[in-house]
């Protein structure tokens, strides 16, 4: 071997993190098994509408999973191919409740990677229903350590119910649909936008569905301004641009509470997942600390940089960030050096990141210009 200078890259220094995809739907509805293919309590990943092909399911009338294939169609006519779709069948037809534990099962399946958890039928907006509902957002954010959202809906006027007073913040109602309640459209929806983003924004277009009923009527002829202001996210029109748009992105709970929206919802539960795959990297180890038995300034110091900067690279856009301030980074960690980390084994952080603003209604002052001033 001739003399030579070798030099080896190493890696693993950074404690860098993979990208975070924000976009992963589960989607649980009843569905009739087909042996080898697609069977009850099982969970299957799709990428495509393509896919259920393989899976014997069709959108022939006679099939009987042709509901499971709208819901598929739909999310596909707003998300891009390539969008992760986990799949469960249910073996109950028309109760949300009864299929908590295949929420739970098909959750942990995916691994944690389900953000966006979609009922594709059953049951309307009842307290009951999005208590237990709520209760699943809670569980998969406090024992998977991966917060989700969850949508339901429904495609009856007759189930309304009042959801803005549920304080259910993970949990979003939806009313309008055909065979099949809408969810599947506002699930592709949001799996196709930044965290940040309103479903509700006009520049993003119309939705990919030209005839929304409710109650097997066109949905323009309901109250929709009562539906909204019920808590529902529901379908409307503007005059001088065709199609529907989505009326707001409102979660189950009322607007005093900081995640009242889909779009602040998501955005902190983006932080959530990224600080905690930062923190997770501290637990356990040695750390430095003073006579009093407090944390080392500079270790804290180390620890705040590292969770600023994974989520300053992680949410870059989603944060609503001072164009006018070069100093203003949307993201804040703080760690108090006073606390007795010998003592009580336990360290506190706090963390807190800036949101956008959303021009949810604008007011216009017009009129003639008469003067130069």
């Amino acid at each position: 071997m001739l003399p030579r200078v070798k030099i080896n890259f190493e890696n693993g220094a950074l404690g860098g993190m993979a990208a975070i995809d924000d976009g992963v739907i589960g989607l649980i509805m009843y569905g009739h098994e087909i042996p080898t293919k697609y069977e009850q309590g099982s969970s299957y990943k799709i990428t495509s509408l393509d896919d259920l092909a393989s899976m014997g399911i069709t959108a022939a009338l006679n099939d009987d999973n042709a509901p499971l294939y709208a819901q598929v169609s739909d999310i596909y006519a707003e998300a891009p191919v390539g969008t992760v779709v986990w799949l469960m069948c249910s073996s109950s037809s028309s109760d949300i409740l009864s299929r908590i534990g295949d929420a739970k099962n098909l959750l942990r399946a995916a691994g944690g990677a389900i953000s966006i958890l979609v009922f594709g039928d059953g049951d309307s907006a009842s307290p009951a229903v999005v208590a237990e509902l709520q209760a699943v957002g809670v569980w998969a954010a406090d024992v998977l350590f991966a917060p989700v959202l969850v949508l339901m809906g429904t495609s009856s006027y007759s189930a309304m119910y009042n959801p803005s007073t549920y304080q259910a913040n993970r949990v979003c109602a939806v009313m309008g649909g055909g065979n099949v309640p809408c969810v599947g459209l506002l699930a592709g929806r949001i799996a196709a936008i930044p965290v940040h983003r309103s479903v509700a924004r006009v520049k993003d277009g119309m939705v990919k569905k030209t005839s929304i009923l409710l109650s097997g009527l066109p949905i323009d002829g309901f109250d929709l301004p009562g539906i909204s202001d019920a808590g529902y996210i529901s379908f409307r029109t503007f005059v001088g641009k065709g199609g529907y748009y989505f009326t707001d992105d409102k979660t189950a709970t009322d607007a005093a509470d900081d995640y009242s929206s889909i779009a602040r919802r998501r955005t902190i539960d983006k932080a959530y997942r990224i600080a905690y795959g930062m923190l997770v990297n501290e637990l356990s180890s040695e750390i430095a600390v003073t006579n009093e038995g407090a944390i080392s300034a500079p270790i804290a110091k180390s620890i705040q940089n590292a969770v600023e900067t994974a989520i300053e690279n992680g949410m870059a856009g989603s944060l609503g960030v001072d164009p006018g301030d070069a100093k203003d980074t949307g993201v804040q960690c703080y760690i108090d050096v006073n606390q007795n980390i010998v003592s009580t084994g336990k360290l506190n952080v706090s963390l807190r990141i800036k949101p956008f603003g959303y021009a949810k209604y604008i007011d216009l002052s017009l009129g003639f210009k008469t003067t130069t001033t």
